[in-house]
């Protein structure tokens, strides 16, 4: 038959006995103590009468009171040999006798407990949501931004903005730590199929995912979808500068996505990004960048909620066009070295055009303002820059750019009341069309006595 583990030699049995029962004992009372609720009892009742105020204070005391003696009572079980709980309890006692307070009656509701946060659930889930993220930083909602680049070309700053730039060639839009954007503008030669001068058309990369939606229309065949040059009867005065090629890169982030280039070219406006997908890749958080279609070969918009920015690129006639809402924290992420920006610094100085240059005479201007008119009705900047662009060019197919812009400014600007720019002085000096008449009269006349 085996011993007992206490019926060893009495040293060993009594030393190992003790250990046995000291741990015992030990285990039972941390039990216990950590069982006892009365801390959360005097917390609660603190939190009861720190602000009792009027002339009912009286009553709700009393209320505080009894709700304390039934919390005590509750945890007395669990608070046996606590002298915390002793004091409590006689504590409770006394001050009921001294302020009057029956044992039965109404007590206090009980005191809210908020929810934990749970901040493994919040970074699984919303790293990649910018606008969940940043209310749970900072307590409130992100302020966004709003740009815009379209026509001849113009530029709207995220500061509100807004210039007619001389900017061929290619010039970053953006280019801060999350996003850059380059446009590219070639002079468009006047002809009813305006193409880019001194640039050879190319088929796009493709990669095996073109499909007849995403392939490359001839623009000399009748099925193509984008409109031609609408030739409107004269000349125009300048060559236009359009942007004809659009490059967005969105720059890894290791939480979220892998790093995404969209590019669009005239006729080529394709609804997925340049390797084919249509999202931010493989990793958990690919879904917080998205790609969709609202006009096949005309308007795309891509939401990058990881960065709370939504971007929309737009054909029309023969030019892109592209309006941004970004997040300001996104939006003001870049170094010294990244000053260059149209949407942050607008077109250098002398880069800018002035829209009071496009003295055409009065028959163009009061054309080109009742196609303006129909699309814009109110005269502000989208407004005098598409009588800019149509007097120049001759082309009303930048009635649509100004419109596409005016709407994508609508969705996207943050301050409704910030929508409408106005700028004196800066639309086309228009010779009206009665001055027109006399001068036309008068040369007749001088004609008829000459001969």
């Amino acid at each position: 038959m085996g011993k007992s583990a206490c019926s060893t030699s009495p040293q060993q049995r009594e030393s190992t006995c003790f250990i046995l029962r000291a741990l015992f004992l030990l285990l039972f009372c941390r039990h216990a103590c950590c069982q006892c609720k009365i801390l959360r009892c005097n917390a609660d009742y603190v939190a009861a009468t720190l602000n009792l105020r009027g002339s009912n204070k009286d009553a709700a005391y009393c209320n505080a009171l009894r709700s304390y003696s039934h919390c005590t009572r509750k945890t007395a079980r669990t608070c046996r040999g606590d002298l915390v709980y002793h004091s409590a309890v006689h504590g409770i006692e006394d001050l009921m006798i001294q302020h009057n307070c029956s044992k039965e009656g109404p007590t206090s509701p009980p005191r809210p407990r908020p929810p934990a946060p749970n901040h493994q659930g919040f970074v699984s889930l919303d790293i990649c949501n910018y606008e969940k993220s940043f209310l749970y930083k900072h307590g409130q909602p992100p302020t966004y931004q709003h740009c815009a680049a379209f026509g001849d070309p113009h530029v709207r700053t995220f500061q509100d903005e807004f210039h007619t730039c001389r900017v061929e060639g290619s010039w970053p839009l953006l280019d801060n730590n999350y996003l850059f954007v380059q446009a590219t503008s070639y002079l468009v030669a006047k002809s009813s199929n305006a193409t880019a001068t001194g640039k050879p058309r190319a088929r796009p990369y493709c990669a095996g995912w073109c499909t007849d939606r995403h392939s490359f229309p001839d623009p000399k065949s009748s099925h193509s979808k984008q409109p031609r040059q609408m030739d409107l009867g004269w000349k125009g005065s300048r060559l236009p500068e359009v942007w004809q090629q659009l490059t967005i890169i969105f720059k890894n982030m290791k939480e979220c996505i892998d790093q995404k280039v969209y590019q669009a070219e005239i006729d080529n406006l394709p609804a997925a990004f340049e390797d084919g997908s249509v999202n931010g890749g493989e990793r958990p958080g690919g879904s917080s960048l998205t790609i969709q279609e609202h006009a096949p070969g005309q308007h795309v918009e891509i939401r990058a909620a990881y960065i709370g920015t939504t971007i929309a690129v737009r054909q029309a006639g023969r030019q892109l066009s592209f309006s941004i809402r970004a997040a300001e924290e996104v939006a003001r992420s870049f170094t010294e070295e990244q000053d260059l920006q149209l949407c942050v610094g607008g077109c250098p100085p002398s880069q800018r055009i002035s829209r009071s240059e496009c003295r055409h005479t009065g028959i163009a201007t009061e054309t080109a303002r009742l196609l303006c008119k129909e699309k814009l009705p109110v005269e502000d900047v989208y407004f005098q820059s598409c009588v800019f662009d149509v007097v120049t060019s001759g082309d009303a197919n930048f009635t649509l750019a100004a419109h596409g812009a005016l709407e994508d400014a609508k969705m996207f600007h943050p301050d409704a009341e910030k929508l409408h720019i106005f700028q004196t002085g800066a639309g086309c000096c228009l010779i009206s069309l009665p001055f027109l008449l006399v001068i036309v009269t008068s040369n007749l006349l001088a004609i008829q006595l000459c001969f």
